[in-house]
């Protein structure tokens, strides 16, 4: 391959491969969340909670699609941001870039400290250092290459696509009754108040926490710019990767609230856990905790590479400092990988010092920005859909479907998750500290604009093969 091409313009390798694609893709979604967090949405809608991961699904691939969509037209680094200047201006640019490197920064500060208390139960050393361990890992494999990064995530998505799929077959064979001392039947999807228990109103408020768990498909569209066919290998991933990711989900979920009634109090603690052992399976504790942190360390692995390439196109665009865009000789935009990490330190020591205000707060300030960088993607897809019509039709060879009738059901979509959030107690206060982030990282532009060395970026540079 040669790496002096495509990315390479832009000062990056195509270091990663097909195979690395694909995975990338499944690693971002499935994270921690499905394993552990995935308790909270069953308590809130019941066995229902597979029609709130499925109408989740379908959403997030509506938008992902709307970015493989200009990701094929027009490759270039940096996607969400990039798109975002390309269609609404330097300010969108800048807005949408630094949230989404705030968000990740703060991810990976976060995943740090869930993998340091799961190793805390199997090493006797305080959490920060375990933590700080993980991250000075994590860190050196994205500083290495960007092919050591896709190795790393290539294995760590596949430890946990290989456990989701282990757990369908074993979760099956127990349904059918094929499992020794195994109970077939589906009682428990109606047995305990119905498939709806809590009304359609707890699977809406389900749907509203569930579009954030899907969060990381994304990913790939960022990572297009380091592989070889920038196009190609995007439109691959967001056609067949996402229903696969669905798949997982909506499978796992359905099996889950079949094998145990979704009020049993060991669903919100574990509920992969608490299904492994009503089946009987050995370890299963263990073996899940083992695939948990791999879980982690994908997340916390993807986290590190998304804030450093996020921050290296601000720089190139001249929204962030100049010298943060210089790569070493193998590609590696280093010194935005090494200030992602000590950001993210900077998380990991509130969550020692202040875990109920301050590494709350960031927390928070991180729960639903999400819904406003969907919003920027569909927006962005409209307008630059409407001028590569006019001006390059030819370039529209992968499309969302239905346009624009789609594009603005998808807004309106995330328009009412954000007024659902503003109605759950559970949600408000994420939506509210998500919204000052927001409106900081805004109120910052007009500072950039006045004193930037350069003037703001409105055009960018396409990559081609």
């Amino acid at each position: 391959m040669d790496e002096t091409t495509g990315a390479a313009r832009e000062g990056l390798r195509t270091g990663l491969r097909r195979r690395h694609m694909t995975m990338l893709a499944i690693g971002g979604a499935v994270g921690a969340g499905l394993f552990v967090g995935s308790g909270s949405v069953i308590k809130t809608a019941g066995p229902a909670a597979v029609v709130s991961y499925a109408v989740a699904g379908v959403l997030v691939l509506c938008v992902l699609r709307a970015l493989g969509e200009m990701v094929v037209a027009r490759p270039v680094a940096g996607s969400l941001a990039e798109y975002a200047r390309m269609a609404l201006g330097p300010f969108a640019g800048f807005t949408v870039g630094w949230l989404y490197w705030y968000m990740y920064v703060i991810l990976v500060g976060a995943e740090a400290t869930a993998g340091a208390a799961i190793l805390a139960e199997w090493i006797d050393l305080p959490q920060w250092i375990l933590a700080a361990a993980l991250l000075v890992v994590m860190t050196a494999v994205n500083l290495i290459s960007v092919r050591s990064f896709g190795e790393f995530e290539f294995w760590f998505a596949s430890i946990k696509v290989a456990a989701i799929v282990v757990f369908l077959l074993l979760g099956v064979l127990y349904v059918l009754g094929w499992w020794p001392d195994g109970r077939a039947g589906v009682d428990n999807l109606t047995a305990h108040g119905g498939f709806v228990p809590n009304g359609w109103d707890g699977v809406l408020s389900a749907i509203v926490v569930v579009i954030f768990a899907f969060g990381g498909t994304e990913i790939v569209t960022l990572a297009a710019a380091e592989s070889a066919e920038p196009g190609k290998a995007v439109a691959r991933a967001t056609s067949n990767v996402l229903w696969r990711v669905g798949l997982f989900y909506v499978a796992s979920i359905l099996l889950v609230v079949t094998i145990l009634p979704w009020d049993d109090a060991k669903v919100l603690t574990s509920p992969f856990v608490s299904a492994l052992d009503t089946m009987g399976v050995p370890a299963a504790g263990t073996v899940m905790q083992v695939v948990i942190l791999t879980a982690v360390l994908s997340v916390l692995n993807s986290a590190i590479y998304v804030s450093s390439r996020m921050l290296y196109v601000l720089t190139r665009d001249g929204d962030a400092p100049a010298g943060l865009v210089r790569v070493n000789r193998r590609g590696v935009p280093a010194r935005a990988v090494l200030l992602g990490t000590v950001a993210a330190w900077c998380a990991v020591v509130a969550s020692y010092v202040s875990p109920d205000r301050v590494f709350t707060f960031l927390v928070n300030s991180i729960g639903v920005l999400l819904a406003f960088l969907y919003l920027a993607v569909m927006l962005s897809q409209l307008r630059l859909r409407a001028r590569l019509q006019r001006e390059d039709p030819a370039a529209l060879t992968y499309r969302l479907w239905f346009h624009p009738y789609l594009s603005w059901a998808v807004i309106a979509v995330l328009a009412a998750v954000l007024i659902s959030a503003a109605l759950m107690s559970t949600m408000r206060t994420q939506l509210i500290s998500s919204t000052v982030t927001l409106l900081v990282v805004a109120a910052i532009y007009p500072l950039r604009a006045r004193l930037g060395r350069t003037p703001p970026v409105r055009e960018v540079q396409v990559l081609r093969h």
